[in-house]
């Protein structure tokens, strides 16, 4: 017999809904970052992403419109990829002005 105390997990509160993979951990700053914006549109310096990643940006992001590709619909994404994938955004970048705009994807 399922009680409510079996189902607030001893914690106190409800189970938590199922997510998707999370980011992996290097991504982690920009991917919490992102989730948190109420915004629709955030656009951040490289040196903005760099500083909530705490390391420096790969050389290919500075001048491969590639390494910020959203994924396809027959394709994975990138480790990179899913920092903004999982928390509903996709990634425009503009190299000569070294910024990433990540807008809130269509639900």
């Amino acid at each position: 017999m399922t009680t409510w105390k079996n189902l607030m997990n001893g914690t106190g509160q409800a189970p938590a809904t199922p997510q998707p993979a999370a980011a992996p951990a290097e991504y982690h700053g920009l991917h919490t970052y992102l989730r948190d914006r109420y915004a629709d549109v955030v656009v951040l310096t490289f040196g903005q992403i760099e500083d909530l990643l705490g390391f420096a940006l790969p050389a290919l992001a500075r001048v491969q419109r590639e390494w910020w590709a959203n994924a396809g619909a027959d394709s994975a994404p990138s480790a990179q990829a899913r920092a903004w994938t999982d928390a509903s955004r996709t990634a425009t970048p503009n190299l000569s002005a070294r910024t990433v705009t990540f807008e809130r994807a269509p639900a």
